[in-house]
């Protein structure tokens, strides 16, 4: 009872109080894809990320350490537990245990897991390990499935059905929170989120560099039932991250069109807010 309570307690600190979605900002990519001139002084772009008001953050266990504190209160901390490399794009490693992220005073644990290669069976029980050290803390877990195993061809790569596979596993493994990609338009995604008891959220990956192609995707995956987004590169990358993350909660929480979103997003630019 007291776990369950406390999964209760910390999941309303990550989701916004009044649409029940989540706006989350990651910044745990340099381990897992190599140095960003972009996430460089990382505490300044932290900063500006913060400003723009995102219901969570997520990072490794050593920038949460030095870079959290002066925000804690303002965004909800999401530790991540495991990582990627440039060298092993598919292969997850836990690097983070959850008792660490509960002294970091973390709001959820996330998870990497690929699904679709010859270590999928390892890398679900690695999941499988964690989601259940997680529930007897009563710690909330936000895992990041991809399918893109090697034992899936290459023309199925983006079929719908591979991604509603691992938002499943990670329900049935206990994730709360799956964070996957975006299947390419409404219909296939709406069919995703009905495969699952849990919530559903996207990664902005690389669809291009116009804010609006972004702004339509957020708005189609919650037009489709998505509980929201989770994004890095399109918000840290930008030369105004705060401005990104209020324009994406224009959608996420306002209930407002990517037009909107777009307009806002150029009006908070020019004003260089």
């Amino acid at each position: 009872m007291m776990g369950l309570l406390g999964k209760e307690v910390r999941l309303n600190r990550l989701l916004n109080q009044e649409s029940g979605r989540l706006l989350a900002v990651a910044v745990d990519q340099a381990m897992a894809r190599g140095i960003f001139e972009e996430l460089m002084p990382i505490d300044r772009k932290i900063n500006e990320i913060i400003a723009g008001g995102p219901d969570a953050i997520t990072m490794h266990k050593g920038l949460a350490d030095t870079c959290f504190a002066p925000h804690a209160g303002k965004a909800g901390l999401i530790v991540k537990c495991s990582t990627f490399s440039p060298w092993q794009p598919n292969y997850d490693v836990g690097v983070t245990e959850v008792e660490e992220a509960i002294q970091l005073g973390a709001d959820a644990v996330s998870m990497g897991c690929i699904v679709g290669g010859d270590d999928q069976p390892e890398q679900l029980r690695n999941l499988g390990l964690i989601t259940g050290k997680a529930a007897s803390y009563g710690m909330p877990v936000v895992a990041h499935i991809y399918p893109r195993g090697n034992q899936i061809p290459e023309s199925e790569k983006n079929h719908w059905k591979h991604t509603a596979y691992a938002v499943r596993a990670g329900a049935e493994l206990g994730v709360d929170i799956v964070k996957t990609k975006y299947t390419g338009s409404p219909e296939t995604f709406r069919k995703v989120v009905e495969s699952t008891p849990g919530k559903v959220v996207v990664a902005g990956g690389d669809i291009g560099p116009n804010p609006e192609d972004y702004f339509q995707m957020i708005y189609d995956v919650i037009d489709a039932g998505g509980t929201g987004i989770t994004f890095g590169r399109f918000v840290w990358n930008n030369s105004n991250p705060t401005a990104i993350v209020k324009a994406c909660a224009h959608i996420i929480h306002g209930n407002g069109t990517a037009k909107e979103a777009l307009e806002l997003y150029n009006q908070l630019a020019y004003e260089n807010i």
